[in-house]
């Protein structure tokens, strides 16, 4: 796979992994510690896996990092992060369930500060080190983020709650990680929006293509606000200004606040976390993918979700009101035989296929489309509305894209795809959309439509970049705008039975396509 698959230590059966925690850059090795259930398919047992690599593409497996060993984390070592000190001293601070099933926040390190691996880990004797104030139930207090320096010289954290309804992010600061003050108000509170969890706030540039380190404020800078909703199970992201010294952050636009808005992707994915990569200047993000199948299905193939490919953020500086996700620059290591096809004409209603090579399972497709211009002139305008319904309904502008994953017959097939729509005042809207419907004859696996709308400047074409590997599919639209992650289950487009095609299903309009395609190596683990 093009992914590591399993970040399993070694084991590669009867494994669960899920949320990614505390990655980080360290002595010239990146880690990613993720929770992990060594004993079964299902969650429980949690512990923290660990996984090591130089490029973010090859990975090796280390030994389990943490164990649910003491009274504070004996029912559970969860979600956490790293924070790298000024004097480059690395801390951890994780979720433990405790005994009771309380959620507090506890304190790890470096066994050998020395060691570029990071093997061996210490708990802080005087664990836990912060338990749920007053107001907060015992159970909805979780996820502490990377910390930032404050203009005092503090060091302060956001962790996830609720309030009856209302989705919080209660704020600390800390001198030495041991003792914390609750600060007064929240960084941003949503109401209707249920638990927060996993919570990150980081900046980024709206000057450089660069990203920042998470401590950065100023003038040229945005900040972003994300949750991972417990109640529906997606990452929503809002852009804001954060004051540091009230401590407060406010949302650009209150109608897409966090929680209510912009998601990091429409697909498959959840409980992200960032990290500031200082040797290349970038910050990155890791997501999981869950199992879309039975639980029945999960424990009888003896593993159940994996890691999204890390993805570099930045501020989308043409539109403003959003980031940009696109994969790390190393995954074009792994590309293989490269197919152009160049300036193909998809009539109306057909479709068409693409000959790249013996198998596409695992690709690296990038793609750019041009609608004809006479039917986008001459389209009404209608109050009908289109939410990515199937890529089978038939509209004047699409939908059109792509079929990967896809038999010769057609009877399994994943469509990623444009909907172009205008509406009675002559605005254009466009959707991305990825149809899992078709994508299996499997019976217990998820079959919705996802997607959403994907902002389109004047004078742009539009553009999707797809990385294919085998039951996995990450579609960007316009630069990574909008985002969609498919987890799905293939029974037939599978190895060399897999094919892939451009489609039409606009009555009106032909397009033309230009693609260039890889054939992917697989990233082995090690």
């Amino acid at each position: 796979m093009l992914r590591l698959a399993l970040l399993s230590s070694g084991n590669m059966l009867d494994c669960l992994v899920s949320d990614p925690n505390g990655p980080l850059l360290y002595k010239g090795w990146y880690h990613l510690f993720y929770q992990y259930n060594p004993y079964g398919a299902v969650w429980g047992n949690i512990v923290w896996g660990h996984a090591v690599s130089r490029d973010l593409i090859h990975w090796r497996h280390l030994p389990i990092a943490m164990v649910p060993d003491h009274w504070y984390d004996i029912n559970g070592v969860w979600t956490g992060s790293a924070t790298v000190l000024e004097d480059g001293q690395l801390v951890m601070l994780y979720t433990g369930s405790t005994n009771e099933s309380v959620q507090v926040q506890n304190l790890a390190y470096p066994a050998d500060p020395v060691d570029p691996l990071l093997v061996d880990w210490v708990k802080y004797s005087g664990n836990p080190v912060l338990v749920p104030p007053p107001g907060v139930e015992v159970k909805d207090f979780r996820d502490p983020t990377t910390a930032w320096l404050t203009p005092e010289g503090m060091w302060r954290i956001a962790i996830g709650s609720k309030v009856n309804k209302t989705g919080i992010s209660l704020m600390y600061d800390t001198k030495d990680f041991k003792t914390f003050k609750l600060l007064d108000g929240v960084l941003r509170g949503v109401p209707g929006t249920g638990m927060w969890e996993c919570v990150d706030f980081y900046p980024v540039s709206k000057i450089m293509e660069n990203g920042l380190d998470t401590s950065v404020n100023g003038p040229g800078v945005k900040h972003v606000m994300k949750t991972s909703l417990d109640d529906d199970r997606n990452d929503y992201y809002a852009l804001g200004s954060y004051d540091s010294d009230a401590g407060i952050w406010t949302p650009d636009d209150p109608k897409i606040d966090v929680g209510i808005g912009l998601r990091y992707d429409y697909g498959i994915f959840y409980a992200s976390k960032t990290f500031y990569d200082k040797e290349k200047n970038r910050r990155i993000l890791w997501g999981w993918i869950k199992e879309t199948d039975s639980e029945k299905a999960d424990i009888q193939k003896g593993w159940s979700s994996l890691q999204a490919i890390p993805r570099t953020i930045l501020f989308d500086k043409k539109t403003g009101s959003n980031i940009l996700q696109w994969p790390v620059k190393e995954v074009e290591r792994l590309r293989l035989k490269k197919n152009v096809f160049d300036k193909v004409e998809v009539k109306a209603g057909s479709v068409v296929r693409l000959d790249v090579c013996s198998t596409s399972d695992q690709l690296d497709i990038a793609a750019e489309f041009e609608v004809d211009q006479e039917a986008l002139s001459s389209l009404e305008g209608t109050e009908m509305t289109y939410s990515c319904s199937s890529s089978a309904t038939r509209g004047a502008l699409g939908p059109f894209g792509l079929l990967v994953l896809a038999d010769d017959a057609l009877s399994e097939q994943t469509p990623v795809y444009f909907y172009i729509s205008k509406d009675t005042q002559g605005n254009f809207k466009t959707f991305f959309c990825a149809d899992h419907s078709r994508s299996s004859e499997a019976t217990d696996v998820d079959k919705r439509i996802y997607g959403s709308t994907v902002p389109v400047l004047k004078g742009e074409k539009l553009s999707m970049r797809i990385l294919v590997d085998h039951s996995i599919v990450e579609s960007f639209a316009q630069g990574g705008r909008t985002c969609i992650t498919s987890r799905i289950y293939p029974t037939k487009a599978i190895y060399e039975d897999a094919k892939i095609f451009l489609f039409n299903n606009a009555t009106n309009a032909g397009i033309t396509a230009s693609l260039q395609i890889w054939q992917m190596s697989p990233a082995y683990a090690h």
